[in-house]
C-alpha cells in the first residue's frame, strides 16, 4: 500500500510540475506579448518627438531595467520551451514501456548483474524497491519486495515482464496466482502483453507452465526459464541463465587490478554440500589422494544450508578469489550458482559435463545439453567426464606461470561480461520484436 502511495504522489507531483511549465509558458507568451507592443508603440512615438525636436536626445532612467528584464523574461521562455522539446523527444524516442515485477531471487540477476540496473533504497530487506532505465527503444521500470502485491501497486505499462519461480509445489502455486492476476488485467485492457522469466524446476519438469503460453490458447507472449529446458525453441520460448545467488544476496563484482594480477593461493576449491552416493563424494576422494586437498581450498558439508552466515560467505568469496580453478560437480542439475560466482571471479570454473536424471536436455534448437547456452556461448570452461581426470588437469595448473593466469582471467572475465551483455541485448531484442506494432502492411 505504502509503494502505491509513493506510485500516486510521484505521478501528481510530476503533473504539477508540467502543469506549472504550461502557466509559465502561457504567462511568458502573454507578457512578452504586451512587452512587444509597449516597445512597438514607443518606438512610434520616439519617432514623433524627434520631428517635433530635433537634436534634442531622449532619455528614460528605467530604460535599461526594462531591457534587461525583456532579455531574461525572453530567456526563461525559451529555457521552458527547450526543456518541454526535450521531454517529448524522450517520450517519441521511447516506442515502449515494459515494467518488470520481480517476484523471484532471479529477478535481481537480470536487474542488477544483466541490466546493470540499481535499485532504491540500497537496503536488501527492504518491503519495496525500485529502478529504472532506458535500453534500445524501450524504457524499463523493476519493482520488487514483500509489499509488491497482486492489485495493491501502480500498473504502469502496458508490457509486463513477470519473474517467477517454479521450482516446486508451493512456489508453483504463488506463481499461478500472479499469472491468474496478470490473465485478469489482460482481459480488462489494463495491459497488453506479457512475459515470464521463469526459475524453473532443477529436473525441467515444467509442463504446469504450458497452458499459459499464447501458443496454447494461453496469454504469455515469451517465456525465458532455466536449465537445458527441451521446449526451447528460440521463438517463445528461450533459455536464461541461472546467474549467481541473488537469494543469498551475491553481489556485482568488480573486476579489480589485484584480481586479476595478484598470485592466488590456492589451485583449487570446494565449498559446498557432499550428498550421499554421489559423485561429489567420488570428487572428495580423488582430492585426498597424494594430498590434492591440501593444494585446495575444500570445506564439504553434508547437509544443503540455503542460507549464509556472514563469516561462511566471506569465506566462500574470499576461496572464489584466491583460487585459480572452482570445482562444480553436479547437483540435482549440472547447471549451479557456482559456475557464475566462479567467473565473477576469476576463478575458472572445472566443470563435471554429464547430464543430471530428469526431463532436462537437447531442445529443437540445441543439441549440446547439459549448459547448452553456455556452450552456444563458448565459454572458456575446463569440461570434464570424470573427476578422475583432475589430478590431470591439477597437474597441468601446477606448471602454469603467472602471466598465463593472469592472461586466462582476463579472457574469462571479459567473456562474462560480453556473455551478460549478450544476454541483455537479446533480452531486449525479443520483447521490441514481439510486443512493438509490426511495420508490416
Amino acid at each position: 500500500m505504502r509503494g502505491a502511495r509513493k506510485r500516486l504522489c510521484s505521478a501528481l507531483i510530476v503533473a504539477y510540475g508540467l502543469f506549472s511549465l504550461y502557466a509559465a509558458y502561457t504567462k511568458i507568451r502573454r507578457f512578452s506579448n504586451l512587452v512587444n507592443l509597449f516597445f512597438s508603440r514607443r518606438i512610434m512615438l520616439l519617432g514623433l518627438l524627434d520631428h517635433v525636436a530635433v537634436g534634442n536626445e531622449e532619455w528614460n532612467p528605467w530604460e535599461g531595467e526594462e531591457k534587461s528584464e525583456l532579455v531574461a523574461s525572453q530567456q526563461r521562455y525559451e529555457a521552458n520551451l527547450k526543456m518541454i522539446k526535450n521531454a517529448r523527444s524522450h517520450l517519441e524516442e521511447t516506442s515502449l514501456r515494459v515494467q518488470i515485477w520481480g517476484k523471484a531471487a532471479i529477478g535481481l540477476y537480470l536487474w542488477q548483474h544483466i541490466f546493470g540496473g540499481h535499485l532504491q533504497p540500497d537496503d536488501v530487506t527492504a518491503q519495496w524497491r525500485e529502478g529504472s532505465q532506458k535500453a534500445g527503444k524501450t524504457y524499463f521500470s523493476f519493482i520488487t519486495g514483500p509489499s509488491v502485491v497482486p492489485g495493491y501497486f501502480s500498473v504502469e505499462a502496458e508490457n509486463v515482464v513477470l519473474v517467477l519461480n517454479g521450482r516446486e509445489k508451493a512456489k508453483i502455486t504463488y506463481a499461478t496466482q500472479w499469472l491468474h492476476y496478470a490473465q485478469t488485467l489482460i482481459q480488462t485492457h489494463k495491459i497488453q502483453h506479457v512475459a515470464v522469466v521463469l526459475l524453473g524446476n532443477e529436473q525441467c519438469s515444467n509442463e504446469w507452465i504450458q497452458p499459459y503460453l499464447k501458443r496454447h490458447g494461453g496469454f504469455v507472449n515469451l517465456l525465458f526459464v532455466t536449465y537445458d529446458y527441451a521446449l526451447v525453441n528460440e521463438e517463445d520460448v528461450f533459455q536464461w541463465p541461472l546467474g549467481v545467488a541473488t537469494y543469498r544476496n551475491f553481489p556485482v563484482v568488480e573486476p579489480s587490478w589485484s584480481m586479476l594480477h595478484d598470485p592466488r593461493s590456492y589451485l583449487c576449491n570446494f565449498l559446498g554440500t557432499v550428498y550421499k552416493n554421489s559423485s561429489r563424494e567420488t570428487l572428495m576422494e580423488i582430492l585426498k589422494q597424494d594430498g590434492l586437498d591440501k593444494l585446495c581450498w575444500i570445506a564439504a558439508r553434508e547437509q544443503w544450508q540455503p542460507q549464509e552466515t556472514n563469516e561462511s560467505f566471506k569465506n566462500y568469496q574470499d576461496a572464489l578469489l584466491q583460487s585459480d580453478l572452482t570445482l562444480c560437480p553436479v547437483g540435482i542439475n549440472t547447471e549451479c550458482y557456482r559456475i557464475y560466482e566462479a567467473c565473477s571471479y576469476g576463478s575458472l570454473p572445472v566443470i563435471e559435463d554429464v547430464m543430471t536424471p530428469g526431463d532436462c536436455g537437447n531442445s529443437s534448437m540445441y543439441h549440446s545439453a547439459p549448459l547448452q547456452l553456455l556452450k552456444t556461448m563458448g565459454a572458456p570452461f575446463i569440461f570434464i567426464k570424470n573427476w578422475k581426470e583432475l589430478p590431470a588437469v591439477l597437474e597441468k595448473e601446477k606448471k602454469m606461470s603467472l602471466q598465463e593466469k593472469i592472461q586466462r582471467r582476463k579472457k574469462l572475465i571479459e567473456w562474462y561480461q560480453n556473455f551478460k551483455a549478450w544476454m541483455r541485448q537479446k533480452f531486449i531484442n525479443t520483447l521490441e520484436n514481439s510486443f512493438l506494432p509490426s511495420d508490416k502492411g
